[in-house]
């Protein structure tokens, strides 16, 4: 019997892994349609954290373009 439940993760995890701002891994994902899985609260300050599909996340990441900003002198 094998384990079906998929790897998730939590914002802030996403956030490290994308190496980005938990704010700015939020927009992110949220425009590349990866939809949170659910909601649980952080064990020591209660504040609710959503989790993210792990594998949604990683293809998230191979998509993104290396580079910087251009439209900054």
């Amino acid at each position: 019997m094998t384990d079906s439940t998929p790897e998730l993760w939590t914002v802030d995890v996403c956030a490290d892994y994308l190496g980005i701002q938990e704010g700015s891994a939020r927009g992110l994902l949220s425009r590349r349609g990866v939809q949170r899985v659910d909601t649980i609260r952080h064990p020591v300050s209660g504040r609710p954290l959503a989790r993210y599909p792990a594998d949604k996340v990683r293809a998230v990441a191979a998509d993104r373009k290396p580079g910087r900003r251009t439209d900054r002198a």
